[in-house]
């Protein structure tokens, strides 16, 4: 059976012995289906050397397909928080407060866990021709589990930087973290296999920062209306770009349509207020705007490969 290394180890390159360690906050969410996740804030000793590592952890079982998963680890140093609201300080990074008796030096471990059943959304039908890696991975077709070391590239510092410093609670912090979680599986599984960052373009209107700024506030603003569906000549006013920019825009900043990311988005907000919060069909159908519980039980299955009241039972 594979065991993958332990990311704070390996960014530590010892062993770190029981003490040593001082949480400081901690969230963890397991749903049925989604993305399971872990992320831990330790007190970071003065004296320790620690590098930003990343991880990709592909766990494949034939005898037993429902274990299948791939995890994404990640272990980042030297964030500078107050301990008072636990947010990142930049004046005690700046060091404006010398003396700040609430500064603490961080060392932040994440954990993204995507099951099989979860990943099945992103398949496609196989052609005889061979598939990439990636493929492979996403469909659980590579024939054995494996452990891959991660370069932390700068959207992936982004990212990472987002889920660590962001202020959503409640509802709207599962939609973000959901979709943040997304977006470091495709850069992984980019850095995984060799492929470099891009730094061009192939829509040259993105070599303007402005417009890119557009594209990422428009996918902000979906994410804020996951019960309030918006056409897209509404969301180009929104961000002010035409609808031909926005669409193709979004497709290459985030390898996706509008609408496949925004419907993914909402039924993942589902199975949370189904699972977690223990909504019925009915309210969260009300909730995600649909004129029907069939139309919203249709779009659930599709997505997920469940009936909403099969979510209920587990």
């Amino acid at each position: 059976m594979h065991q993958a290394p332990d990311i704070l180890m390996m960014a530590y390159k010892q062993p770190i012995m029981q003490g040593q360690l001082s949480l400081i906050d901690e969230k963890e969410r397991h749903i049925p289906g989604s993305v399971h996740y872990s992320i831990k804030r330790y007190d970071r000793h003065p004296q320790w050397n620690m590098d930003d590592l990343g991880m990709l952890v592909y766990h494949y079982k034939k005898e037993d397909p429902s274990s299948n998963y791939v995890e994404l680890r990640f272990c980042v140093a030297g964030n500078v928080y107050c301990r008072k609201n636990n947010v990142e300080c930049n004046a005690c990074r700046a060091s404006e407060t010398p003396g700040c008796s609430e500064k603490v030096e961080t060392v932040d471990v994440l954990s993204f866990r995507f099951l099989a059943v979860h990943l099945s959304q992103f398949g496609k039908p196989r052609k005889a021709e061979a598939t990439s890696l990636s493929q492979d991975i996403l469909d659980f077709h590579h024939p054995s589990s494996f452990s891959k070391i991660l370069s932390l590239c700068g959207r992936t510092r982004l990212v990472l930087e987002a889920l660590l410093n962001h202020s959503y609670t409640g509802s709207p912090e599962n939609i973000f973290i959901n979709a943040q979680s997304q977006m470091l599986l495709l850069y992984s599984l980019e850095c995984m296999v060799g492929e470099k960052e891009v730094e061009g373009f192939q829509c040259k209107f993105l070599a303007n920062e402005a417009d890119r700024e557009k594209i990422v506030r428009a996918r902000e603003v979906l994410l804020q209306h996951i019960g309030e569906p918006l056409t897209i000549k509404e969301l180009s006013r929104k961000v002010a770009i035409n609808e031909c920019y926005l669409k193709k825009g979004f497709k290459e900043m985030f390898g996706t349509t509008i609408f496949d990311f925004y419907q993914g988005q909402r039924m993942e907000h589902a199975r949370y207020l189904l699972y977690e919060k223990g909504l019925s069909v009915t309210e969260v159908s009300i909730m995600l705007g649909y004129s029907s519980i069939s139309h919203f039980s249709t779009a659930f299955k599709k997505h997920t490969g469940l009936e909403p009241c099969e979510l209920l039972l587990h």
